[in-house]
């Protein structure tokens, strides 16, 4: 294999990789097992079902995610490259222009061939490569290859989350309600009151400063004034987005933006996604089947619509990125993630007082009311990874914190998530915020 050519990507990168070779091929081992693992409980037929445009059968994330590291990594050392089947490239490429052309992202769950055995042979080959590779790749080639294969390994746990999440919502047209994996469902408990944090005005370091991985999004590092705000202590609940309900939420445009109301009116929404109305009681459609609402666990699988027409109902708003970001700080980064095998969120654990916000990690992403944008002086890299995040700052919103189908290796306080404001396959979910 070679490793000489001038034929390599930029190396331009936006973070510096803190990686070793060793350290790198353990993680990327690790990650490429965890996407398999989620896929256990699946049958065949599971694997090419795609319930709508924004989801994608679990064998193409399979695939795709192996294509990454095959076009990313493998295509770019190897001069002339022998690809592990040419029309692959045509077929699990999603939106890399430069990297070629893409067949229709709709029409996913039309792809029966390659079978689901066939991607799993193609993701072992492509493994078989990547880990010589990195066994045998020479000391001037790291500076550029680590990065790369960090970004993939990344990449990876992206497409982990919408395993779960997609795999979820094409269960929920299946009225078997069929069970991904059973869990030892919690019993409601009491959830503290609502009590706000407060924090003062002042100039605050927002982003990413570089030092270890992050998406080019998350930079520059940069300045940013803040007037005097609060934030809740804890996420909503499912039992307070109850009273919205009861209140007439759905029913008083007042509430909602202009958008928003006309998405409830042609959707006909009156609940958050997968809840079901039975014998007068809400249930609502889990990884583990269908169950009763439980009032205690926070609410998710909410539009941007959706949260903010509930903070404005209860006298508060969403807070800005940076005012969550801000609001993280000295909060540990642990909560209920992907890791933990429960794929639904937990309510609030009581401890101790120490002032910070709670459940700001895991459980599920939290709503801000800032548009998805560049920072101040932010430039995508070159080349085709850079059309990975740039292309997207347009009609979409950030979320905070990560969710319970998150991996608690792929967060930081810097990630920025972002969704169109009509999403709700995402476990996302609302903290509220006021001005001082």
């Amino acid at each position: 294999m070679s490793l000489t050519s001038t034929e390599k990507p930029q190396s331009s990168f936006y973070f510096t990789s803190t990686q070793t070779p060793e350290s790198l091929l353990e993680q990327y081992q690790e990650v490429r097992s965890f996407s398999e693992k989620l896929c256990k409980p699946l049958t065949i037929e599971d694997y090419v079902v795609q319930s709508m445009e924004d989801v994608s059968p679990t064998k193409w994330h399979l695939a795709h995610t192996t294509w990454f590291f095959e076009n990313f990594v493998l295509a770019s050392q190897d001069v002339p490259y022998q690809w592990a089947c040419p029309e692959y490239s045509y077929l699990f490429n999603s939106y890399y222009i430069q990297a070629g052309a893409r067949y229709s992202r709709p029409r996913r769950g039309l792809i029966t061939r390659p079978g689901v055995q066939e991607v799993f042979e193609y993701r072992q080959r492509i493994d078989e490569r990547i880990i010589t590779l990195l066994k045998e790749v020479n000391q001037p080639a790291l500076g550029e290859l680590l990065p790369i294969i960090e970004i993939g390994i990344h990449h990876e746990q992206q497409h982990q989350e919408l395993i779960v999440s997609d795999i979820k919502h094409v269960f929920s047209f299946n009225p078997l309600y069929p069970v991904y994996k059973e869990t030892e469902a919690g019993s409601s408990q009491d959830v503290p009151e609502i009590a706000w944090v407060s924090f003062e005005e002042g100039i605050h370091r927002i982003g990413h400063d570089g030092n270890g991985f992050c998406f080019d999004s998350e930079m520059p590092c940069h300045r940013h004034f803040l007037e005097s705000f609060q934030v809740a202590n804890r996420l909503i609940t499912n039992g307070e987005y109850i009273q919205f309900i009861d209140d007439g939420g759905y029913r008083e445009p007042t509430l909602w933006l202009s958008e928003g109301w006309h998405t409830v009116e042609e959707l006909g929404w009156k609940a958050p996604l997968y809840w079901r109305e039975i014998d007068g009681e809400w249930h609502t459609f889990t990884l583990d089947g269908i169950r009763k609402v439980d009032p205690s666990e926070p609410v998710c699988h909410l539009s941007y619509y959706e949260a903010d027409a509930f903070a404005r109902w209860a006298d508060a708003r969403l807070p800005s990125e940076a005012e969550w970001e801000t609001a993280s700080v000295g909060v540990p980064l642990q909560g209920n993630f992907v890791d933990s095998e429960r794929y639904h969120p937990k309510p609030v654990e009581a401890q101790e007082s120490s002032g910070l916000p709670l459940q700001m990690f895991g459980d599920v992403w939290e709503w801000t009311y800032s548009p998805y944008i560049g920072y101040p002086g932010y430039k995508p890299v070159e080349g085709a990874l850079g059309e990975y995040n740039g292309k997207f700052m347009c009609n979409q919103m950030v979320l905070r914190g990560g969710s319970c189908v998150t991996s608690h290796s792929h967060i930081r306080r810097t990630y920025r998530n972002f969704f169109p404001t009509s999403a709700r396959w995402q476990f996302t979910g609302i903290r509220l915020a006021k001005d001082a």
